[in-house]
């Protein structure tokens, strides 16, 4: 595959200090792995594994340590984090306090999901091809409804009312939307042009407060970049494009909720969850990556699960820190393991979770 130019901003010669924490079910499974391929690549990393997730809070109650999210900021250059999520802990709230903690409390406000088509097997549309599918959403990562402003009234009666407030800053409006302007301006393509599109996506004409904000926002940001062009859609318009014709997507910008959404869709689009990275960022700060799956527990323990998403996310990490032709080795050798088929069956394979992982490393590792 060929690299997007990237801008790091760590010095080449030190090392990297990644904090890794493979959470709950899947997760650990997958992250074993994509730390292996990893350390295939020979890149200059000290990594530090932290047991956050619902066995240690099963455990003793604990799901962050006190000064957790600031020595994650203090200590280290990245995280990489496997999946949160476990049914013997039926509210979560370990999951909440870690994953969403993480996004909040060390403000990765920008979300960042490459969607890459790697081979046309993987796609369920029909003449795709890879270089078709090629576009990237930049999901706003810290506000909109999962901020969990709001409350219940009368709760368990006829008349409850429930309500979720939608919370849009112009702060946070404004700096996600310029990071989407900027990644388009740095970043290329696989096939080594250049990105030249940003769209932004929206419900403005149901949500009119939120979605003026964002209207606002855009057009004025979008002055700064008479380069890029611009474009809107609403998110409704925004999928049925997506399913009948992803080729003209390029930079797609949106807020939290709808970001969630559309994602997962075009991760169908690349082979489904198991495909797909993510990074959560904040330039010239302690960022956090993160495959797309969730635990999916019914799973765990089988061997199953599809080790690519966290692989490409560690490849996406490595980018991020400045390691371009560490992740070129990564992503190269995955395109390697889909063209032969050394993949699981989600995508058409038939090797194990560790089967997979460990034929990556040793093609990354030659």
């Amino acid at each position: 595959m060929k690299r997007a130019r990237v801008l790091p901003y760590l010095a080449v010669s030190r090392k990297r200090r990644i904090a890794v924490i493979p959470g709950d079910g899947i997760g650990r499974e997958v992250i074993p792995q994509a730390v292996g391929v990893i350390e295939a690549t020979g890149a200059p990393l000290e990594l530090t594994h932290f047991g956050w997730g619902a066995e240690q809070y099963l455990k003793d109650g604990t799901t962050v340590p006190e000064d957790g999210f600031a020595m994650l900021g203090r200590d280290f250059d990245a995280i990489l984090v496997g999946a949160f999520g476990d049914p013997r802990v039926p509210s979560n709230i370990h999951a909440k306090q870690i994953l969403l903690g993480m996004r909040f409390k060390m403000d990765l406000y920008a979300n960042v999901r490459p969607v890459r088509l790697l081979d046309s097997s993987l796609c369920p549309l029909k003449a795709m091809q890879p270089g078709d599918i090629d576009f990237v959403v930049i999901r706003e990562n810290t506000e909109g409804v999962y901020g969990d402003l709001g409350g219940v009234f009368k709760q368990g009666t006829p008349d409850e009312v429930a309500i979720q407030e939608d919370i849009n800053t112009r702060t946070g409006v404004e700096r996600v939307i310029r990071y989407a302007f900027e990644y388009a301006k740095n970043n290329k393509k696989q096939d080594g042009k250049p990105r030249k599109r940003v769209l932004m996506c929206d419900k403005s004409n149901a949500m009119t407060h939120a979605g003026g904000l964002w209207q606002r926002v855009f057009k004025a940001v979008s002055r700064e970049y008479p380069e890029i062009e611009t474009s809107h859609m609403y998110v409704d318009a925004l999928c049925v494009q997506m399913v009948r014709d992803p080729l003209d997507f390029d930079v797609i910008v949106t807020n939290n909720m709808f970001g969630d959404i559309i994602t997962d869709l075009a991760a169908g689009l690349e082979g489904g969850l198991g495909m797909a990275a993510s990074g959560n960022i904040h330039p010239g700060k302690t960022s956090m990556f993160e495959p797309v799956h969730g635990s999916a527990p019914t799973m765990a323990g089988k061997n199953l699960a599809n080790p690519i998403g966290a692989i490409l996310t560690s490849a996406l990490m490595l980018t991020h820190l400045g390691l371009a032709a560490e992740a070129e080795k990564i992503e190269n050798a995955v395109l390697k393991a889909v063209h032969q088929k050394k993949i699981t069956p989600d995508v058409g394979g038939n090797l194990g979770t560790n089967e997979c992982g460990e034929w990556i490393a040793k093609t990354v590792g030659h």
